[in-house]
């Protein structure tokens, strides 16, 4: 059973409101150079994300962080390859994009935040039902592919 009761993307979100009140008060005024890397990060969140989600519907698996025990089918191809959470990893460049268009070096901390929050209470509890679920192969899996990057 998953310890997190809270959609991922609902994180997300609550992190990218702290954010922005942080930014709020530690603005730092730079060139154009950060709305084109802020977009470039955004948009390689997009693409982990989208990757990690279309994966999922070609395997005629289920998408829903919250119940990793309906997978079925251990996806390991694609995007999968590079990390075993995609789509988390993609969250994490958004809200690095976010950060870098607040202009808040104050504000890029809270990735740290998010990461440990998903780590602990969705990641940590998604293996576990995925370790119960897929047994060695997602052992294996486990030991060649990153949790992140």
């Amino acid at each position: 059973m998953l310890n997190n009761k809270i959609p991922p993307v609902i994180v997300v979100l609550f992190f990218a409101g702290i954010m922005a009140l942080i930014a709020h008060y530690s603005v730092i005024d730079f060139t154009a150079f950060i709305t084109y890397l802020a977009a470039s990060l955004v948009t390689i969140g997009c693409v982990f994300c989208i990757a990690g989600v279309v994966s999922f519907k070609i395997a005629n698996t289920t998408v829903n962080p919250n119940k990793p025990e309906q997978a079925s089918k251990l996806i390991t191809s694609g995007i999968y390859r590079i990390s075993r959470n995609p789509m988390y990893v993609g969250f994490a460049f958004i809200l690095a994009g976010w950060g870098i268009w607040l202009s808040s070096l104050w504000a890029l901390l809270c990735i740290i935040g998010f990461i440990a929050y998903l780590t602990f209470f969705q990641i940590i509890p998604e293996e576990r039902a995925l370790t119960k679920l897929f047994g060695e192969e997602f052992t294996a899996y486990k030991a060649r592919v990153k949790r992140w990057l």
